[in-house]
Formats: C-alpha cells, sequence, structure tokens
C-alpha cells in the first residue's frame, strides 16, 4: 500500500503526518519551536526552526511507521499563512521572518491602498490591504531595514521555504499565494499591476501552481538527511485553511467548515468569485484547482474562553475548562439578558477594526460566573453569525456546518453552534488538520488519487451531527440583533480607550 506524508509547518510547531491511500492515518509527529516579540506589535521566527522542526517531525514519523521508505509516494507541504521570508542571492535568510500576526505594517498598509485604490485593490485580490499579509511587509523592509532590503533576491511564504530545502526549488501554490495581496485571483499568478504599484521586482515571486501539482522532487542531500528516496515528488499544497480544508471534505458549495481555536474561522468553498467590496471576508484561491474559498475570521474565540479561564485562575488556581463549561450548561441560553462582545484583539470580520475592544452588556446583580462563561461562548458564536451573514449576502448557500478545532471538542459548544447558525453541526471522524489535507492533495500529485473528489471520498468521513433546536433558535435570533446594535453604539468610544491605555 501506498503512503503520503503530509507536513504543516505551524506558528508553534511542524507536524508530519503519514497516512496511508485508504485515508488512514498512520503515525504522527509534531516538534515544537518559540516565537520572538522583540517590539510591541512584532512577531518574527527563524526559518532555521521550521527547518529544523519540519526535520525532526519528518524523521520521527518515517522512523516509527514500520514501512519501507520507498512505500512513500509523495510529500504535501501546507503551513502558517501571509508571513515574509527574505532571501539572498545565495538563498541565505537576511533577517527574521515577520509572521501572519505581525502587526507593525499599518502604515505600509495605507500605502497599498493609496498606490493601488481600495476597490481596484479588492476587484484583484480580493482583500483590502491588512497588516498581517506579506505585501506590507515588503514595503515596511524597504522602508526601515534598506540595508536588509538591498540584499533581497526572493520573497517566499512559510512552507515555500521549507519546499526550497527539500527540492531546491521556488514555489508556491494559488491559495497561499493569495494571501500576499500580490495575487490576480482570475489569473491565479502574479499581479503585474499590483507589483508594479509596489515597485515589487517580479522575479523576487516564486512559480505559482495549484495545489495537487508536483513543484519539485526531494534532492538527494534532504533525502539523505530525512531517510526518504531521493526524487519523492514534492506537491504544492497550500495555507493552512484551505489545506484543512480538503481533510474536512469543504470542496462543495453548500458545506462550510467552523473551526473553534484561537480565533475563529468559517471556511466555505465556491466555485466562483465572490467578493465582499467592504472586505469584510477574505476571497481566497482555494487548493482545488480552479475554485475559490471565503474565509470569515473572529480574533478571539477559544482565546475569549481562554482569557476568562486564565483570569479567574488568578483566584481559583484548579479552575478546568470542563468545571466553566458545567456552569454555563446550567445557565439559560441567553445567559439571562447578559451579552459579550468577543473583540479582545480587535475583529477581523465584519468590523475590520483593531481598536474594537470586549464587553460584557447587561451585568446585572442576578447574574454569576455561569452567565458569563455562557454568554462568553454565545458572543463567540454570534460573531461567527455575523460572518456567516455576509456570505450568505454574497449567494452561498448553507447544508451543512463541519465542526472542527478546538470548539468541535465541546458538546455545549457544537449545540450553541447549530442552535444560533441556524445549521445542522457535524464532527469529522479523523481530525488531523492541514497536515492531513496536505497529504491527501500529495496523493493527486503523486498518482494515488485521481483527483481531488476522489482524494476526499478516500479519507475524509464525518461521525455524528447535532440539530438546532427550534425554540432556541428563534430566541438567539433575538438576541442576535441585539448583539449586532452594541458594535456600532460602543465603536466611539474604543479609540479613546485605546489611547487612554497607553498614557
Amino acid at each position: 500500500m501506498s503512503y503520503l506524508l503530509g507536513l504543516d509547518v505551524g506558528t508553534s510547531g511542524a507536524k508530519a503526518v503519514l497516512v496511508a491511500a485508504d485515508g488512514q492515518v498512520s503515525t504522527t509527529a509534531t516538534e515544537e519551536y518559540g516565537l520572538s516579540n522583540p517590539r510591541p506589535l512584532w512577531s518574527e521566527q527563524d526559518p532555521a526552526d521550521w527547518w529544523r522542526g519540519s526535520r525532526a517531525a519528518i524523521q520521527r514519523v518515517v522512523s516509527s511507521a514500520g514501512i519501507p521508505a520507498d512505500a512513500i509516494a509523495g510529500i504535501g507541504l501546507t503551513g502558517q499563512m501571509h508571513g515574509a521570508v527574505f532571501l539572498d542571492e545565495r538563498d541565505a535568510v537576511i533577517r527574521p521572518a515577520m509572521l501572519w500576526n505581525d502587526g507593525r505594517t499599518g502604515p505600509q498598509c495605507v500605502e497599498i491602498t493609496q498606490r493601488v485604490g481600495a476597490e481596484r485593490l479588492i476587484s484583484i485580490a480580493g482583500n483590502p490591504a491588512l497588516a498581517g499579509f506579506q505585501a506590507p511587509k515588503v514595503l515596511w523592509l524597504r522602508e526601515h531595514e534598506p540595508h536588509h532590503y538591498a540584499r533581497v533576491r526572493r520573497v517566499l511564504l512559510p512552507k515555500d521555504f521549507i519546499r526550497l530545502q527539500l527540492t531546491g526549488e521556488y514555489a508556491s501554490d494559488a491559495s497561499d499565494a493569495a494571501g500576499t495581496l500580490l495575487l490576480d485571483l482570475t489569473r491565479r499568478d502574479w499581479s503585474d499591476e499590483i507589483v508594479q504599484a509596489l515597485e515589487i521586482p517580479r522575479e523576487w515571486l516564486p512559480r505559482v501552481y495549484e495545489g495537487p501539482e508536483v513543484t519539485g522532487r526531494l534532492t538527494r542531500a534532504a533525502a539523505e538527511e530525512l531517510g526518504l528516496p531521493t526524487g519523492l515528488p514534492v506537491i504544492a499544497g497550500g495555507g493552512d485553511n484551505a489545506a484543512a480544508a480538503i481533510g474536512t471534505g469543504i470542496i462543495r458549495d453548500g458545506v462550510i467548515s467552523s473551526s473553534l481555536g484561537t480565533s475563529g474561522v468559517l471556511f466555505a468553498h465556491s466555485d466562483a468569485i465572490r467578493l465582499d467590496p467592504e472586505g469584510r471576508l477574505h476571497t481566497f484561491c482555494h487548493t482545488v484547482p480552479d475554485a475559490y474559498h471565503l474565509m470569515a475570521v473572529t480574533l478571539s474565540a477559544g482565546g475569549a474562553f481562554q482569557w476568562l479561564r486564565n483570569t479567574l485562575r488568578g483566584l481559583l488556581p484548579d479552575l478546568s475548562y470542563d468545571q466553566l463549561v458545567g456552569l454555563a450548561e446550567q445557565t439559560p441560553p441567553g445567559a439571562e439578558g447578559l451579552i459579550f462582545l468577543p473583540y479582545l484583539s480587535g475583529e477581523r470580520t465584519p468590523h475590520r477594526d483593531p481598536l474594537a475592544s470586549g464587553a460584557f452588556v447587561g451585568l446585572t446583580l442576578r447574574h454569576g460566573l455561569g452567565h458569563m462563561v455562557r454568554a462568553v461562548l454565545e458572543g463567540v458564536v454570534f460573531s461567527l453569525r455575523d460572518g456567516l451573514a455576509i456570505m450568505r449576502e454574497l449567494g452561498l448557500n448553507l447544508d451543512e456546518v463541519r465542526a472542527i478545532g478546538g470548539g468541535a471538542r465541546s458538546k455545549l459548544w457544537r449545540q450553541l453552534q447549530a442552535d444560533i447558525l441556524g445549521s445542522p453541526i457535524t464532527t469529522m471522524a479523523v481530525e488531523e488538520g492541514p497536515a492531513f489535507g496536505a497529504a491527501l492533495l500529495a496523493g493527486v500529485g503523486a498518482g494515488v488519487y485521481p483527483d481531488v473528489r476522489a482524494a476526499v471520498a478516500a479519507g475524509v468521513a464525518t461521525r455524528d451531527t447535532v440539530e438546532p433546536n427550534a425554540q432556541r433558535l428563534r430566541h438567539y435570533d433575538e438576541l442576535h440583533g441585539v448583539y449586532r446594535e452594541l458594535y456600532p453604539a460602543l465603536k466611539p468610544t474604543f479609540g479613546a480607550l485605546a489611547a487612554a491605555a497607553e498614557e
């Protein structure tokens, strides 16, 4: 039997997954590495740590699998999006990579919008200029570190730096490249108009492939180091969310995924480009050839729940998530009039407001800890519903939501999603995240499966489904109307409070 190797170059570590051709996960391994925040708003990593972590994870998977190395048919890559790796003429890393959650490039986003035009930028790249994207990082380097900028000959995304180590090739895929703000979504290649407007040399950018395509083959040096056959095909893969969507079967209109980790993400497949003129949703290329996806992002989802738990642990050191969920389960739906705005890190969808802040609204003497916990959980799902409403505005139909991430493991949070989103919530039989999807894409590129649909059919299965409760759905419809009124009412205070916090 053939096996497929998926590698996820994540923010906290590299994860390797070995998957049999029948879709069964054989072995997994994760190697962690650190993150640096040398200044306020800065978030950086050393690409050498990604390579060290990737080597270790792959070596552990291969050595523990108990199969001949030549049984592995291909490698698929995925990883954190938007980062910028700057290389010189000898492919040496010039400075630490700037990551997706690096917020230093606000002024450069304004400059990009002025150079290209706000409407034109969305019409080409599908998104407004946001600080996390790669393009503003290039402009920041030019302005603030001209001595480094003068040495640049290549700019790569994180997973594509690992591809270079594996194959010696400069390559990316359409889904990840779409997160640079430099890709023309219609052509699925670099936009000459944007690149020229920003004065970024086109030759710095790698060749763009579709997700299942072969981008190169394992070099002899890399093969010897990893214990794999020389010449093993390395497949394009995709950005982390687009690769994870393959592993959850989000490859047709009507099926979306809901991921509740630190952030919350609604991911929807689309056969055609659907652009939100206001830029409230991300529109990117999918890892499915010639397809696209829409993505709504809540910055503090599980992160809001973690914040509440960590805050309370100062008084109750042994307090667990299960205990908090138990309190929420004993509290009536709607938390007896208490609403939580989950904007603890600003917000992406639908408000695009970095100064937005969290709030409990409606507190009275009758409210206790259980009410606060339930309000936090409900507030996060209300935020997801905001994103879902925009998707529907753009003509997407909804048949089913597939829950993944930490929130999928909570029965209460699954039921809240069903009742607030008004949709059945399905869980997955196997959830190994982006690396699993990357492995399935590798199977297409290596010829194990004829196409992406066949790969999904072989490897993806659902487990169980939670149905919405009609009475609670009506109650949450009313509460969501109140929730939506709170952001515009409080928005004038956010800037003043942010300024006061800096004094």
